[in-house]
């Protein structure tokens, strides 16, 4: 086939839920639902974070930064869906899609974060000594400044090598928002070096970050079994189990989307795995960390109290 102009097509149809038009309502009003609480969720963990001087810690600096990229990666695509479902109107401009595309890439990528949060635990549990030496406010700032660099950069070079695709005839896509790999079907020209890049930006953002946090983390149960009484090793783990929660959801179903052929074969399948993906592990993030940190829970309650008491 002869490749197609760029300039020839307009925008695409994101078809997303719309199949089944007697339960939009209800999928607009629980998507809604969990935009809303994933916002005010993390928008709390980020308020109490700040307002309380105990919690500013490395771990904390890191949870309030990964709370602020939560609320911007669920607000790329959400909102549109919503509007498409209260208009019936599910269409998208190129400019759109390729913008969506981008943010979603960078603020996807933020969840190396998770990753500076696990040498976090590694060098407060194995070297305590030399906790505050290591984990210094610079360094601290350091490695959300890379995190920041990583994604943009991958965001940018995948956005800009999409801009050289071909889009003829085919620009219906069978999911809610502009997911890389399913617009990549849609091209008419040849995507062997997007498919290339997807692969190795998945590797960067997904498997590397995974193997230090399985580094760390096979570090720190080597040091916490050498602690001789149960409490103590009770302790120690509890510090590490909202990371793991978090750790275990956000990357069994991220990269379940990209590796798993059942949701590339099922649109309705890869449409399941997205949300998980972008809109229910953001909103369980809060919770994970509240419900099961002492301090967390306090400044909260804190925070919610002197709102309450100024209303």
């Amino acid at each position: 086939m002869e490749p197609g102009n760029r300039t020839s097509i307009l925008g695409f149809l994101l078809l997303g839920f719309s199949q089944d038009s007697k339960h939009q309502p209800l999928v607009f009003g629980l998507f809604l639902l969990m935009l809303v609480v994933t916002v005010l969720g993390n928008l709390l963990i980020i308020l109490a974070i700040g307002s309380h001087a105990r919690l500013h810690t490395p771990m904390y600096f890191f949870l309030s930064n990964l709370s602020l990229a939560d609320i911007c990666f669920i607000s790329t695509t959400i909102p549109k869906m919503l509007q498409d479902i209260k208009t019936q109107s599910y269409s998208i401009t190129f400019a759109g899609c390729i913008t969506q595309m981008y943010f979603f890439m960078v603020f996807g990528g933020m969840d190396t974060l998770l990753t500076w949060m696990a040498y976090d635990r590694f060098v407060a549990i194995c070297h305590p000594l030399h906790y505050p030496v290591i984990m210094n406010p610079r360094l601290c700032s350091l490695l959300v400044l890379v995190s920041w660099c990583i994604s943009l950069s991958c965001a940018l070079i995948q956005t800009l090598l999409m801009l050289r695709l071909s889009f003829c005839t085919r620009w219906v896509a069978a999911h809610f928002y502009c997911e890389l790999a399913q617009v990549l079907v849609l091209a008419c020209s040849d995507t062997f070096i997007n498919y290339t890049l997807l692969y190795v930006v998945t590797a960067v953002l997904g498997f590397v970050p995974l193997s230090g946090i399985l580094f760390s983390y096979m570090r720190i149960v080597s040091s916490i079994l050498k602690i001789p009484s149960t409490g103590g090793r009770y302790k120690a783990f509890s510090t590490c189990g909202s990371h793991l929660t978090v750790v275990s959801l956000f990357y069994g179903t991220g990269l379940g989307v990209y590796l798993s052929s059942d949701a590339s074969s099922s649109s309705w399948k890869g449409m399941v795995a997205s949300v998980m993906y972008t809109v229910v592990t953001p909103m369980l993030n809060p919770f994970i960390y509240s419900l099961r940190n002492t301090d967390i829970k306090r400044a909260l309650q804190s925070l919610l109290g002197f709102t309450l008491h100024v209303q």
